[in-house]
């Protein structure tokens, strides 16, 4: 099975090393990064399409249609942002790109990077957690084939990556010490990257995947 795939926030940490995975995957035939700017990384299989307003996807309608699945690794942090600000990115953008994609490609799966303790109930006291889980909520009730939230924790960079902010970089070098006191929290960017691959070719019995899931929906 070969499978087109679209991602979103290749130029993130996240995006980038999930995007490497798909280049070096034998099954993905093909990725489109749809991205406000360009990646720096080069393949046979990688087109990018460059999108300055993700509100305003009309131009490329034409672009977004024949894909398997789509990626979305795109995001922001809270720090600094109130509610309006954050959702306005975390929320109100996912959604809009979503919709047009699952118009274009009904049979699509959508795979979402979320994250570790965001609130389903959408009540809770931390504001980022309600927006995650208001948004994760919101992309399950769209008539994709298949919606997965992916929720990681720690995620150690693969070789090569770029987009690593140097706490992060510090961060790492204690990943082995990491796994083996909090096991279910952390991953590889390796690992994720795998276990969204998966998620379209095998599918998975949950639509929210914890870290435990990610590593062993990965196969690893």
């Amino acid at each position: 099975m070969e499978i087109k795939l679209i991602i979103t926030g290749a130029t993130g940490m996240v995006g980038e090393g999930v995007l490497m995975e798909c280049l070096q995957h034998p099954e993905v035939k093909q990725v489109l990064s749809v991205s406000r700017r360009p990646s720096r990384i080069k393949h046979p299989k990688l087109k990018e399409c460059i999108v300055p307003d993700f509100f305003n996807l009309d131009k490329i309608e034409d672009k977004l249609i024949g894909y398997d699945a789509c990626f979305y690794c795109a995001g922001i942090t809270s720090r600094g942002l109130n509610e309006e600000e954050y959702s306005l990115i975390t929320y109100k953008t996912t959604l809009f790109f979503a919709q047009k994609l699952v118009r274009l490609n009904p049979s699509m799966v959508f795979s979402h990077i979320s994250g570790s303790h965001s609130d389903s109930s959408e009540k809770g006291k931390i504001m980022w957690a309600r927006v995650k889980g208001k948004t994760e909520n919101a992309l399950m009730k769209l008539p994709f084939r298949q919606v997965y939230n992916f929720r990681p924790g720690f995620m150690k960079p693969s070789e090569g990556q770029k987009n690593i902010k140097t706490l992060y970089k510090m961060i790492s070098s204690l990943y082995p010490l990491l796994r083996t006191i909090f096991p279910d929290s952390v991953s590889t960017m390796h690992q994720v990257g795998l276990a969204m691959i998966n998620s379209v070719l095998k599918g998975y019995s949950k639509q929210i995947l914890e870290v435990k899931d990610i590593n062993s929906l990965s196969g690893i």
